[in-house]
């Protein structure tokens, strides 16, 4: 009887989820200049701290594909690391759907590089969370490793 639960569960989330993308790809048309727009974050550092010929390994990695800003944040609250890519793909709602945008690999390496910068560790969920993976587990985990490309559920 929980079993069966848990998988109805699972079934409305899915669906939901799969509503949601929908809705997100027919929503708005495809923005010729999300391309261009820089990948921003803000780290609890000083700006003299932070040097653009010293990133943390995840954005060396991309050498001169990326062109990088640094600046003070707004309200004196650390400082603001901004990052793009020179060569702007143009990268279609399904492929990106699919995973398959150069950005999200880039915006990957700069949250990474974020939590260099501010802990000098990128800190991972423990594996396996738990000893039995349970349906709704399975759906949260697929949702957890599909944000990490676009930055959000």
């Amino acid at each position: 009887m929980i079993a069966r639960k848990s998988l109805w569960a699972a079934a409305a989330g899915l669906t939901a989820g799969a509503a949601v993308l929908v809705r997100r790809s027919t929503a708005r048309p495809a923005d010729p200049a999300a391309a261009d727009r820089w990948l921003t974050v803000t780290i609890n550092r000083g700006p003299g701290d932070i040097h653009p010929d010293k990133l943390p390994a995840p954005l060396q990695e991309y050498g001169d594909r990326i062109e990088t800003r640094i600046r003070p944040a707004p309200g004196d609250r650390g400082t603001e690391l901004a990052v793009r890519l020179k060569d702007r793909p143009s990268v279609s709602a399904p492929a990106r759907l699919a995973g398959q945008d150069p950005r999200q690999d880039l915006r990957h390496a700069l949250r990474e590089a974020k939590a260099l910068l501010e802990a000098g560790e990128v800190l991972r969920p423990d594996a396996p969370p738990t000893t039995h993976d349970t349906p709704g587990g399975k759906l949260v985990g697929l949702l957890t490793r599909r944000a990490g490309g676009e930055g959000v559920l």
